[in-house]
């Protein structure tokens, strides 16, 4: 027997009308009819008396009205318990993440994650994807966004579809500001400021091929908001990932795309076979669903 149907049983014995029960239900007569007869013919048993004025039932129907009753009720008591459940669950989650271009899915997902866990509260640790999955080893942090190439042998993880675009920061009223784009050879003899990350520095020796060893690094630096303010007071140019470049005051420094192209994956991953809180596994089971949700979507 259907829930449903159990549900528009119990109406038509409330209104002792189908034409009634219908109006109630928001479905047609016929439809309401039919559903009815078919479960009459399921059960095996006639279940309704059916008078020129109202409806009442027979012995077996005044049966399944207990039982619907008792159902319909232990149904409703699951579903109250199993949203007490969720509302119960508390704790704190802490999220390791760059300021890399994919931070931005994180509003989406931390808020349609609270309307269901209202008590769980976030941490979020901003480094490198280094220093993140390092913290991640230690247990310190629970799920990481990080920027590829990344070694994550011992993780879960779900590969992002955003592109992150490699870009060199600089001062608006500089030479490089008035090119569309900035290539190996313009960076050439310039002071830059490169990222810290040795996968990193890799990934960029390979696009500025020959020019890399003539390269003037005047500063490493892990986070791009300290480079930025080093670019500020023109002591470089500082090659980084976009990120959050665009809510900056373009005014102040501004950013020109490498070209040939150098575009970066990110991936949110966590630790295989960790034991985790039940906020914690809530939200990765979440996370799950909302990507898979989003790219149903695209």
């Amino acid at each position: 027997m259907d829930i449903r149907v159990l549900n528009y049983f119990l109406t038509v014995v409330r209104e002792h009308s189908i034409t009634r029960a219908a109006e109630v239900l928001h479905i047609t007569q016929p439809t309401l009819s039919r559903q009815l007869a078919q479960m009459e013919d399921e059960l095996g048993v006639r279940l309704f008396d059916r008078g020129s004025r109202r409806i009442t039932l027979t012995s077996e129907g005044l049966l399944l009205r207990r039982r619907a009753e008792e159902i319909l009720q232990l149904v409703e008591k699951t579903e109250r318990e199993l949203t007490e459940q969720d509302e119960q669950i508390e704790g704190k989650i802490t999220f390791g993440c760059g300021e890399i271009g994919s931070v931005q899915l994180l509003p989406d997902l931390i808020e349609t994650f609270h309307e269901k866990y209202p008590h769980v509260t976030f941490d979020i640790y901003s480094a490198t994807a280094d220093n993140v999955k390092e913290q991640m080893d230690r247990g310190l942090v629970d799920i990481g966004l990080l920027l590829e190439p990344i070694d994550i042998e011992k993780y879960d993880f779900i590969r992002l579809n955003m592109k992150e675009r490699w870009i060199v920061v600089m001062l608006p009223d500089c030479q490089l500001a008035e090119k569309e784009y900035v290539t190996a050879k313009d960076l050439s003899g310039l002071p830059l400021i490169m990222p810290r990350r040795l996968k990193i520095q890799s990934e960029l020796a390979s696009w500025f091929g020959d020019y890399y060893d003539g390269l003037n690094v005047l500063f490493t630096s892990n986070l791009n908001t300290n480079a930025a303010v080093m670019v500020s007071r023109g002591l470089g140019y500082s090659i980084v990932i976009e990120g959050m470049m665009p809510f900056w005051d373009q005014s102040k420094i501004t950013y020109r795309p490498l070209y040939p192209e150098l575009t970066a994956t990110s991936v949110l991953a966590w630790k295989r076979g960790q034991p985790f809180s039940p906020a914690v596994t809530k939200f990765i089971k979440h996370i799950k669903c909302f990507l898979s949700m989003e790219n149903d979507k695209n």
